[in-house]
C-alpha cells in the first residue's frame, strides 16, 4: 500500500463538468491538459495585445463602413442596378454573419449566394466588392483573435482567484508523483459541496471509494468572504472524513495574513488537542509566496507543497521518517518570519511552522499532528500506524471464510510477523530485536469459543514506532584551570 497520494478538493479554471468524481493526475502537464490552460503569451503581454487588438478592431470597423456603403450604392443604383435593395441586404447580412461566425438560415444563404453570383457577373462591381470583402475578412480575423485571447484573459483572472492549481503544482514540484483532483462547482457554496454525493462519487463521499488516498486538502477553503468560523466548519468536515477512514490525514492552514499572535484565536474554532480529530490534523503556518503557475507571483496555501514534501520523504526514507527539516521547492519567500520563541509557542499548540534559516533556506520545521496525546503527537507515528494497519488488513483478506482454527491463526501470525519484521529492518520500528519492536497475538488466548462462534478472528498487534528527535540538547561545560582554557 502506498502512503504518498493526496486528494485536492477545490476549483479549477476549466475541466469536466463540476462537481467531478476523483480524477487521478500523474504529473503537472496532465493537470494542465485536464483542468488548467496553456496561454500563448504571459498575462501582461496578453493584456497589451488585447489593448492593441481593440484599437485595430476600431480602425478596421471605421475602414469597413464606407467601403460597404460604396458597394451598396453601386450595386443598387443606376439605370439597371445589378442588385435590388432586398438582394443587397440579404448579401450584406449573410456576409456580416459569416464574419461574426454566426449561424445563417439555409433560405437566407441561398438568397445571398444568388446575389453574390449577380455581383460576380457585374464587371463594375468587382472592385468595390473585393475591397469590401477584404476589409471584412481583416475585421473578422481581428475579432477572432481578440475573442481567443479574451478567453485566455478570463482564464488568467479565474486562475488568480483560486488556489487548487497552485497546490497541485507545489505537490509535483516537491517530489509528488500522483494525486487525485475533485473539481467542485464554483457556483455553489464550498460547505455544501465538500461532502459530495456517494452515488455520483463527488466530494468527500467520492474519496471513500479511493483507498490509496492518504492526505486530503481543500486549498480553496479560504475563498474571498468566508469567515474563519465557516472555514473551520468545512475543515472539521474534512477531518471527520479522515477520522472515519483512519488511513489519511487532513492538511490545513490558518486564514491568510494571520499574525503569529492570532493563530491561537483561529485554533479555538477547531477540535481540541485532546480529541480524536486532532490526531488526524496537520496544520501548517504561514502561507508561502510563489512565482505563480501563470507567471504572476502570489501568496498561496502551503498544503500542496507540504503534501509533496511528505511524498518526497516517504520515497527517500520511508513513512516512518518525520517529514521535516526539508526544503520547500518552488517557493520564493515567506510573508511572515517567526522567532524561536513564537515558533515554540505555536509548536506546543500542534502548529507546524515554516522557517527561514541562514545558509539553509526555507525549511519545514515541524512534524506534529494537533494531538496532545503521547501516542499520536507526531505525524510520522500517526501515518506509520495507519500504513501498517491498512497494509495488514488488505493483505489478510484471504483469511475470510477459512476454517477458524489453530492453522489459520498460525498462518496469520506468520504473515503479520514477516511483514512487521521487514518494517523493523527498514528502521520503522524501535528495538534491538523484533521482539522488542512489536508483538503479534493470534491464538486461543484472544480467540475464544465465543468469538469463533461469532465468526471472528482476532489478531492483537502492538508496535513501537520510532519517534523523531524533535529537540536536540547539548550540555557544554567549561573546565577552568586547564592549559589553553579560557577563564
Amino acid at each position: 500500500m502506498g502512503t504518498s497520494t493526496p486528494a485536492f478538493l477545490g476549483y479549477t479554471v476549466r475541466g469536466p463538468q463540476a462537481p467531478t468524481a476523483p480524477v487521478r493526475i500523474n504529473n503537472w502537464s496532465e493537470f494542465v491538459d485536464t483542468f488548467h490552460f496553456r496561454s500563448p503569451m504571459a498575462a501582461e503581454e496578453l493584456r497589451r495585445e488585447l489593448e492593441r487588438l481593440s484599437g485595430a478592431v476600431t480602425e478596421a470597423e471605421a475602414k469597413l463602413a464606407p467601403l460597404e456603403a460604396d458597394f451598396k450604392e453601386k450595386a443598387t443604383t443606376g439605370d439597371e442596378p445589378p442588385l435590388t435593395e432586398a438582394e443587397c441586404a440579404a448579401l450584406t447580412e449573410v456576409q456580416a454573419a459569416d464574419w461574426a461566425d454566426e449561424a445563417v438560415e439555409a433560405e437566407k444563404r441561398a438568397e445571398a449566394e444568388a446575389a453574390a453570383k449577380k455581383v460576380a457577373e457585374a464587371e463594375a462591381l468587382s472592385g468595390p466588392y473585393a475591397l469590401w470583402i477584404a476589409a471584412g475578412n481583416e475585421l473578422a480575423g481581428l475579432n477572432r483573435r481578440k475573442a481567443e485571447l479574451t478567453v485566455f484573459a478570463e482564464y488568467f483572472e479565474r486562475s488568480g482567484s483560486i488556489q487548487l492549481p497552485e497546490a497541485v503544482y507545489g505537490f509535483f514540484a516537491n517530489g509528488g508523483t500522483s494525486c487525485y483532483v475533485l473539481r467542485l462547482d464554483p457556483g455553489r457554496s464550498l460547505a455544501g459541496e465538500v461532502n459530495g454525493d456517494p452515488d455520483l462519487r463527488t466530494g468527500l463521499a467520492g474519496l471513500e471509494t479511493v483507498p490509496d488516498v492518504t492526505m486530503v486538502a481543500v486549498p480553496d477553503v479560504w475563498r474571498e468572504g468566508i469567515t474563519p468560523k465557516d472555514a473551520a466548519g468545512i475543515m472539521g468536515t474534512v477531518v471527520g472524513h479522515c477520522v472515519t477512514l483512519r488511513n489519511r490525514l487532513a492538511l490545513l492552514e490558518p486564514p491568510p495574513d494571520t499574525l503569529p499572535a492570532d493563530v491561537s484565536t483561529f485554533l479555538e474554532d477547531l477540535a481540541g488537542q485532546g480529541s480524536d480529530d486532532a490526531a488526524f490534523t496537520a496544520l501548517y503556518y504561514p502561507w508561502v509566496k510563489v512565482p505563480g503557475v501563470d507567471g504572476i507571483p502570489r501568496t498561496v496555501v502551503p498544503s500542496g507543497h507540504l503534501a509533496g514534501v511528505w511524498a518526497r520523504t516517504d520515497a527517500e526514507r520511508g513513512v516512518f521518517k518525520a517529514p521535516a527539516n526539508q526544503n520547500l521547492r518552488g517557493v520564493l519567500s515567506l510573508p511572515t518570519l517567526l522567532t524561536d520563541q513564537r515558533h515554540g509557542e505555536l509548536n506546543d499548540k500542534g502548529v507546524n511552522c515554516l522557517r527561514v534559516f541562514p545558509d539553509r533556506g526555507l525549511l519545514v520545521w515541524g512534524a506534529r499532528t494537533r494531538s496532545s496525546s503521547r501516542d499520536w503527537r507526531y505525524l510520522n507515528v500517526r501515518r506509520l500506524v495507519s500504513f501498517l494497519s491498512d497494509s495488514i488488513r488488505q493483505s489478510s483478506t484471504w483469511a475470510v471464510f477459512e476454517p477458524n482454527d489453530d492453522r489459520l491463526w498460525a498462518t496469520l501470525r506468520h504473515s503479520v510477523t514477516s511483514f512487521l519484521t521487514d518494517q523493523w529492518r527498514q528502521g520503522a520500528l524501535l528495538g534491538r530485536t523484533p521482539d522488542e519492536a512489536f508483538y503479534v497475538i493470534c491464538d486461543r488466548t484472544n480467540n475464544t469459543s465465543a468469538t469463533i462462534d461469532a465468526g471472528q478472528v482476532i489478531c492483537d498487534i502492538g508496535v513501537a514506532p520510532v519517534r523523531p528527535a524533535e529537540f536536540v540538547q547539548f550540555t557544554i561545560t567549561q573546565i577552568a584551570g586547564q592549559p589553553g582554557a579560557n577563564s
